[in-house]
């Protein structure tokens, strides 16, 4: 009769990770709870419009967070849809996690970045600034206060691209095609501002900035790149 103790299911280690994870989540839903309650706030001015949501920085905030919910039950089905396509496991909820997150942190930047300035229309003042960096110093100069808003924006506009971009997209797993696609993407934007008139300026500083955003995050998701599969020579030179 072997008397020999069963092995633990679950290890000391492996439980203080899924403590910590647990932790975590509940700080990032309580971060997101109160960034939803105060964007909120100043909504009720303009009563149930839908400007007040689909229009303003606020409203597009709240909707964000609001979404959080669709965003984690999507990446619980794409998880499953993976896996059953055969994907293991640890790639299937990773592969999951960048597909929502390229689409769930990029698409309000860009909603934000579309917003229609003041005098937005047929009569919009035209405003492109090809100058490298001029805008970037008048921010700067303005305050730091303006600097952290509008510099610290513009780094997150394409960010979710460049982190979950590469970690995704075998394709995507180089810091020059990162900031190949970020520039392209921040590019059109501007040239859409100007076309349809919105009222905003159309920065060369906006590009170099989203781009900047962009690498920055791809370097941090670096440890979860996607690697291509090996090629014929490499699998005949592994064998």
């Amino acid at each position: 009769m072997d008397h020999t103790a069963p092995p633990p299911t679950t290890t000391p280690l492996r439980q203080a990770r899924r403590a910590r994870r647990t932790a975590l989540r509940a700080l990032a839903l309580l971060a997101a709870a109160l960034v939803g309650f105060v964007a909120q706030r100043p909504l009720g001015r303009h009563g149930t419009r839908p400007h007040a949501y689909l229009g303003t920085i606020n409203g597009i905030v709240f909707l964000t967070v609001l979404a959080l919910p669709l965003a984690a039950l999507t990446v619980a089905l794409l998880t499953r849809r993976h896996t059953a396509a055969g994907t293991a496991p640890t790639r299937a909820r990773r592969a999951a996690l960048a597909e929502v997150g390229i689409v769930y942190g990029t698409l309000p930047w860009v909603w934000m970045t579309m917003l229609p300035g003041p005098h937005a229309g047929p009569h919009a003042p035209t405003q492109i600034s090809l100058v490298p960096l001029r805008d970037l110093v008048a921010t700067v100069g303005a305050g730091s206060g303006s600097a952290i808003v509008q510099v610290g924006g513009n780094l997150l506009v394409l960010a979710a691209l460049g982190f979950f971009g590469p970690v995704r997209f075998a394709t995507l797993a180089s810091l020059g095609r990162v900031a190949a696609l970020a520039a392209a993407c921040s590019t059109t934007i501007e040239i859409l501002q100007y076309v349809l008139q919105l009222d905003r300026v159309s920065s060369i500083d906006d590009v170099l900035v989203n781009t900047t955003g962009a690498v920055l995050a791809a370097l941090a998701s670096r440890r979860w790149w996607h690697s291509p599969a090996p090629g014929p020579a490499t699998a005949t030179a592994t064998a």
